[in-house]
């Protein structure tokens, strides 16, 4: 038994091979000699990266502003020693030694960066992590990674004038732009920090506008703005925007409501009210206002003024195109001036949505008479019920049929496009057409649901009967002659060949008559013959159906074999006589149906008739065009 000594290191790479020189004897005989060599092999040894797996580790240096969750740096070992092969980073295991760092380290290597971000206001951060990598068959390696997050490079968002003084009139309306502000940065995006009530001005998160809300009346506002990226909320800054509202001695007339939004339906009648306003000058009084209409020439069609009363010139209707293409809402500008000098106006907006009212009902279509071949497979189409309604949007129905599927119903029909399909098997002998009742229900067509129309329409499916195609056997009548075989042997005598119908069902064939003394049996197509010790010679008349299909659909043929049976062998009588034998054949009589038409009477007068009058027609043509 050869060991390793103890305390023996064994490098592949220094040396890969010994050769022991090993002797024996035994008493009285002589020595032997051999050479045993043993081969040092390399075994795969994990290892880390030479920067990760030095004593300071390897150094990722980022900046503060990087996003959240972002890869910083991926731990990769080196290739198996021995191997030129990288480890798959699925199976190895990355643990965190130290877990008092915000980073994360991932299932793969990756070191990610905190899930808020790091600092921005800090100044350089340093981070330490210690990580070891450990492979499924028990190998690790350790290294470490610092972290140097470096301070951003990106311009902090200041304002150039962080505080303003705006002067505006109280002629100024709602939405228009009082003032701007601007701040320096990225991505910047601006919010109104206070007041938070009343909200007379709103401000543009992007441009940075500032517009009423309302009209204004002389006041004054201090307007709290802070502008921050949007990349970094942290990042932000605030300035201080006074806004002073004056009055003046000529204003513009103030009306109630200074926005006219509202709902109306498509029946609503011309001539109806829309909205009465209620303005006044600076004097408080009505009596020199003048109110007029602006706007898309396809709204104001629809809109009139009678003095303050917005009314309605036109139908609103909702099922129009024109309607369709505005998006059933009608803007507006309602402009009231009050005289003098110089001229003072109001604009009032206006926005009507127009909702739908289901006005017309369901209609069926006006032929719904479908044929269906007797042998549709499951899911086939018969047809297609195409419902009308002319409410908008335009044919939107939902069809049901009345009553379950069931063998006395067997089909069915696709709730959004009105197919009716084939549910279950159909045989034009027990029923030769159906009759459907479909239900067509709208759908979107008004606000209320409960106020859906729905019509009955009635569907004939007729039955095209198919003709059951008979088999036929390539020769109906055979006249075969065997000899018999010794007995109890097994002897084939002719396959039968026969057509089946279209469909390729199988055949199923069974002798019905002159087989008495069971001497012939089939073997699905063949005839076999089973030998007797009879000794005389024999004729047989076979009549073998071929039949396929079942119940009512069953088709059927039947074939005639005369076979002539020779003995195997025919014993000699010992006299010198000569006999004559002859052999009485039974008589063979072939069926053969014929298919025949017999009209019935009614048929025959009304042909009869119809050929009268055929013929008086022509003779009346013929006299009128011999008299011209």
């Amino acid at each position: 038994q050869v060991t390793l000594r103890a305390g023996a290191e064994l490098d592949a790479r220094r040396v890969n091979q010994y050769t022991l020189i090993l002797w024996a004897a035994c008493p009285g005989e002589d020595e032997v000699q051999e050479r045993l060599f043993v081969r040092v092999t390399a075994e795969p040894v994990l290892r880390c990266d030479s920067p990760f797996a030095s004593t300071e580790g390897d150094v990722v240096q980022v900046l503060a502003d990087v996003a959240p969750r972002t890869p910083l740096y991926a731990v990769l070992p080196q290739p198996l020693s021995g191997l030129t092969r990288f480890p798959p980073p699925s199976s190895l295991q990355f643990r965190l030694r130290n877990h008092n760092t915000p980073l994360t380290l991932t299932r793969r290597g990756l070191v990610l960066a905190p899930d808020n971000g790091f600092d921005p206001s800090k100044d350089t951060q340093k981070f330490r992590l210690e990580i070891e990598v450990m492979d499924r068959h028990g190998h690790n390696c350790s290294g470490a990674v610092r972290v140097e997050v470096l301070p951003s490079r990106r311009p902090r968002v200041t304002f150039p004038e962080p505080h303003r003084a705006v002067m505006v009139t109280e002629s100024i309306g709602p939405w228009e732009v009082v003032t701007q502000v601007h701040a320096r940065g990225d991505n910047v995006r601006y919010a109104i920090l206070a007041p938070v009530t009343p909200t007379l001005f709103t401000i543009d998160e992007v441009t940075g506008e500032i517009r009423s809300t309302r009209r204004l009346e002389a006041v004054r506002a201090h307007l709290l703005v802070q502008a921050y990226n949007a990349l970094h909320p942290d990042d932000h800054a605030t300035a201080t925007v006074n806004v002073t509202v004056q009055g003046r001695d000529r204003q513009a007339p103030r009306c109630v409501p200074a926005i006219f939004v509202s709902q109306v339906s498509e029946t609503v009648s011309p001539g109806s009210t829309l909205v009465t306003l209620r303005c006044t000058d600076s004097t408080g009084t009505d009596g020199c206002l003048h109110y007029t209409l602006e706007g898309p020439p396809a709204s104001l069609s629809r809109f009139c003024m009678e003095g303050p009363r917005l009314k309605v010139n036109s139908t609103l209707d909702y099922d129009s195109e024109a309607m369709a293409a505005a998006g059933f809402q009608l803007t507006a500008t309602i402009v009231v001036t009050v005289g003098g000098q110089p001229l003072q106006s109001t604009r009032v907006p206006v926005l009507l949505t127009v909702t739908p009212v289901n006005e017309f009902r369901p209609t069926c279509p006006n032929s719904a008479t479908f044929t269906v071949p007797e042998t549709a497979a499951f899911g086939s189409i018969v047809g297609r019920v195409a419902g009308a309604d002319r409410d908008y949007p335009q044919d939107s129905l939902e069809y049901s049929l009345e009553g379950e599927s069931g063998p006395a119903q067997p089909f069915s029909i696709d709730r959004r496009t009105g197919e009716i399909r084939v549910l279950g098997p159909l045989d034009s002998q027990q029923q030769k057409s159906y009759r459907l009742v479909v239900r067509l229900m709208d759908t979107h067509n008004d606000l209320d649901l409960a106020k859906r129309q729905s019509c009955l329409c009635d569907v004939s499916v007729r039955l095209q009967a198919v003709p059951d195609q008979v088999s036929v056997c390539i020769p109906e009548v055979q006249e075969l002659q065997i000899t018999a075989g010794s007995p109890g042997s097994r002897q084939p005598v002719t396959r039968l060949l026969c057509l089946s119908s279209p469909d390729g069902a199988a055949l199923t064939y069974t002798i019905v008559g002159g087989n008495e003394d069971g001497r012939f049996r089939l073997e699905g197509n063949t005839l076999v013959y089973l030998p007797n010790d009879r000794a005389e010679p024999r004729t047989f008349v076979l009549l073998v159906e071929a039949w396929g299909g079942s119940g009512a659909r069953r088709r059927s043929t039947t074939v005639a074999l005369v076979v002539h049976v020779t003995p195997w062998s025919t014993p000699v009588p010992p006299s010198t006589s000569t006999r004559h034998t002859t052999l009485q054949r039974e008589p063979l009589v072939v069926t053969r149906t014929e298919a025949v038409w017999h009209p019935p009477a009614w048929f025959v007068a009304v042909l009869t008739i119809a050929g009268a009058l055929l013929l008086a027609t022509l003779g009346c043509m013929a006299r009128n065009l011999l008299c011209r």
